[in-house]
Protein backbone atom coordinates (compact mmCIF):
# COMPACT_ATOMS: atom_id res chain seq x y z
CA UNK A 1 0.00 0.00 0.00
CA UNK A 2 1.30 3.47 -0.81
CA UNK A 3 2.31 5.96 1.84
CA UNK A 4 -0.71 8.12 0.91
CA UNK A 5 -2.95 5.10 1.45
CA UNK A 6 -1.37 4.45 4.84
CA UNK A 7 -1.82 8.11 5.79
CA UNK A 8 -5.48 8.01 4.75
CA UNK A 9 -6.05 4.78 6.65
CA UNK A 10 -4.56 6.25 9.83
CA UNK A 11 -6.45 9.53 9.40
CA UNK A 12 -9.76 7.67 9.01
CA UNK A 13 -8.87 5.82 12.21
CA UNK A 14 -9.79 9.05 14.05
CA UNK A 15 -13.42 8.52 13.13
CA UNK A 16 -13.37 4.87 14.23
CA UNK A 17 -11.63 5.58 17.55
CA UNK A 18 -14.64 4.55 19.65
CA UNK A 19 -14.37 0.99 18.28
CA UNK A 20 -10.79 0.67 19.50
CA UNK A 21 -11.42 1.38 23.19
CA UNK A 22 -13.11 -1.97 23.95
CA UNK A 23 -10.37 -3.71 21.93
CA UNK A 24 -7.64 -2.05 24.00
CA UNK A 25 -9.38 -3.08 27.22
CA UNK A 26 -9.69 -6.68 26.04
CA UNK A 27 -6.12 -6.69 24.70
CA UNK A 28 -4.69 -5.82 28.10
CA UNK A 29 -6.93 -8.12 30.19
CA UNK A 30 -7.09 -11.10 27.82
CA UNK A 31 -5.26 -14.29 28.72
CA UNK A 32 -4.88 -14.94 24.98
CA UNK A 33 -2.36 -12.10 24.61
CA UNK A 34 1.16 -12.85 25.78
CA UNK A 35 2.44 -10.83 28.73
CA UNK A 36 5.43 -9.47 26.81
CA UNK A 37 3.13 -8.06 24.09
CA UNK A 38 1.02 -6.34 26.74
CA UNK A 39 4.10 -4.85 28.36
CA UNK A 40 5.47 -3.65 25.03
CA UNK A 41 2.16 -1.90 24.31
CA UNK A 42 2.19 -0.24 27.72
CA UNK A 43 5.80 0.87 27.25
CA UNK A 44 5.01 2.47 23.89
CA UNK A 45 1.92 4.25 25.20
CA UNK A 46 3.58 5.53 28.35
CA UNK A 47 6.75 6.35 26.45
CA UNK A 48 4.91 8.56 24.03
CA UNK A 49 2.98 10.25 26.83
CA UNK A 50 6.20 10.99 28.73
CA UNK A 51 8.37 11.87 25.71
CA UNK A 52 6.00 13.16 23.04
CA UNK A 53 7.69 13.73 19.72
CA UNK A 54 5.77 16.32 17.79
CA UNK A 55 6.23 16.63 14.07
CA UNK A 56 3.81 19.56 14.17
CA UNK A 57 3.86 21.56 17.44
CA UNK A 58 0.56 21.49 19.35
CA UNK A 59 0.34 25.28 19.46
CA UNK A 60 -0.79 25.15 15.82
CA UNK A 61 -4.29 24.35 17.09
CA UNK A 62 -6.07 21.41 15.47
CA UNK A 63 -3.29 20.72 12.98
CA UNK A 64 -0.81 20.14 15.82
CA UNK A 65 -2.94 17.36 17.25
CA UNK A 66 -2.94 15.40 13.99
CA UNK A 67 0.56 13.98 14.50
CA UNK A 68 -0.39 12.83 18.01
CA UNK A 69 -3.43 11.03 16.65
CA UNK A 70 -1.36 9.52 13.84
CA UNK A 71 1.23 8.10 16.24
CA UNK A 72 -1.53 6.74 18.47
CA UNK A 73 -3.06 5.15 15.37
CA UNK A 74 0.27 3.55 14.49
CA UNK A 75 0.60 2.07 17.99
CA UNK A 76 -2.98 0.77 17.98
CA UNK A 77 -2.54 -0.74 14.50
CA UNK A 78 0.60 -2.45 15.77
CA UNK A 79 -1.30 -3.81 18.80
CA UNK A 80 -4.03 -5.09 16.50
CA UNK A 81 -1.40 -6.92 14.44
CA UNK A 82 0.04 -8.47 17.62
CA UNK A 83 -3.33 -9.61 18.90
CA UNK A 84 -4.68 -13.12 18.33
CA UNK A 85 -7.19 -13.67 15.53
CA UNK A 86 -10.00 -14.38 17.99
CA UNK A 87 -9.63 -10.91 19.50
CA UNK A 88 -9.57 -9.28 16.06
CA UNK A 89 -12.69 -11.15 15.02
CA UNK A 90 -14.51 -10.32 18.25
CA UNK A 91 -13.96 -6.60 17.64
CA UNK A 92 -14.24 -6.80 13.85
CA UNK A 93 -10.78 -5.33 13.34
CA UNK A 94 -8.24 -6.15 10.65
CA UNK A 95 -4.54 -6.24 11.38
Amino acid sequence: MSSIGNFAKRFLFIFKFWRVLPFLKDFFISREVQFNKKMLGIVFMIGYAVFPFDLIPDFFSLIGIVDDVMIFGIVVNWLIQLSPETLKERHKLKG
